[in-house]
């Protein structure tokens, strides 16, 4: 079997919860960067968005589920901070498995579609 990372095609895993909530990579990474740097504004700022816009992410991912994904801390010493509850490191773990999954589902195809693309630039280039 092929390995899906050898070619340029991608696979996006992303999961629609009706009726507007969607789950991709981009509020994964972001957890990502909050279990590394314990904050959020910290891992907003790896990922080039605003604060507010990664609190309105984590905002969204503990409105989303029925245990809250990121704990907040405000304050203190070291001026608070962030973490992934046990739910959200579950959440990240799953998530990237069906990642993988889909990948190694779908490596023979993409291969087949990367043998067959064509290879001429893409127009206006």
């Amino acid at each position: 079997m092929s390995d899906a990372l050898q070619h340029s095609l991608r696979l996006v895993l992303r999961i629609d919860f009706p009726p507007a909530d969607r789950l991709g990579r981009g509020k994964m990474e972001l957890l990502e960067h909050i279990r590394e740097t314990g904050s959020i504004s910290a891992a907003g700022r790896a990922m080039d968005m605003s604060y507010r816009r990664a609190w309105l992410l984590i905002s969204d991912l503990n409105r989303m589920f029925r245990e809250p994904v990121v704990e907040s801390q405000r304050g203190g010493q070291k001026g608070g901070g962030a973490a992934l509850t046990a739910f959200g490191e579950e959440l990240l773990q799953r998530f990237r498995h069906m990642e993988a999954v889909l990948e190694q589902a779908l490596a023979g195809e993409l291969d087949w579609l990367e043998a067959n693309r064509s290879k001429e630039p893409p127009a206006g280039s």
